[in-house]
């Protein structure tokens, strides 16, 4: 980021952390690129999953960021980290919902025999089980579920977690290995 740009950020990051709405909508407009970057990110490496597109997902943080009225970051690393986990709350809320109108939302049911759709685990199931296993995870480690967060759900890289983190390369390495074992000694 520009130096300049970086200065303006800061600024309007502090305004909006001090609750200032119109900061809040004019930092979405600055930082409007990367986010869009970083939600087409996410679609992109979930092509089978039901995710929103790019644009809504964008619109949809959006309307979260406005909706809490305020932000705790202190600069623009800390945002992205914040917006990688707006961005899952985001994605988790939508297969919730797109899982519940599958399964009738509320109409007239009508008894079939669904042991074979239902053993057949879908990309929103993962996305289910992958929300539900951080949740747990954030008792052991908060660090170890924003570095799941932004790379599962903002598809950031090893370098850009490690900047929004303010740790080495090495250490994200280390935290993805960890969660993996983690993660597949909870699904054992």
């Amino acid at each position: 980021m520009e130096t300049g740009k970086a200065a303006d950020v800061a600024q309007i990051l502090a305004a909006a952390t001090a609750g200032d709405r119109a900061a809040i909508d004019q930092l979405f407009a600055i930082l409007y690129p990367e986010l869009r970057a970083l939600a087409h990110r996410r679609v992109r490496g979930s092509p089978n999953a039901v995710v929103l597109d790019t644009t809504s997902l964008v619109h949809e943080s959006y309307l979260r960021f406005a909706k809490a009225g305020s932000i705790a970051v202190q600069d623009h690393k800390q945002f992205l980290a914040y917006a990688a986990h707006v961005m899952r709350s985001v994605v988790v809320d939508y297969v919730r919902h797109a899982q519940a109108q599958r399964r009738g939302g509320g109409s007239v049911h009508v008894t079939l025999d669904t042991n074979l759709a239902e053993s057949i685990e879908s990309p929103a199931d993962e996305i289910i089980r992958v929300n539900d296993l951080l949740n747990e995870l954030a008792a052991v480690d908060e660090r170890l579920v924003s570095v799941v967060e932004m790379r599962y759900f903002a598809a950031l890289d090893n370098d850009e977690i490690a900047a929004c983190l303010g740790v080495t390369d090495r250490t994200v390495r280390r935290d993805l290995e960890k969660v993996r074992l983690l993660l597949l000694d909870a699904v054992e």
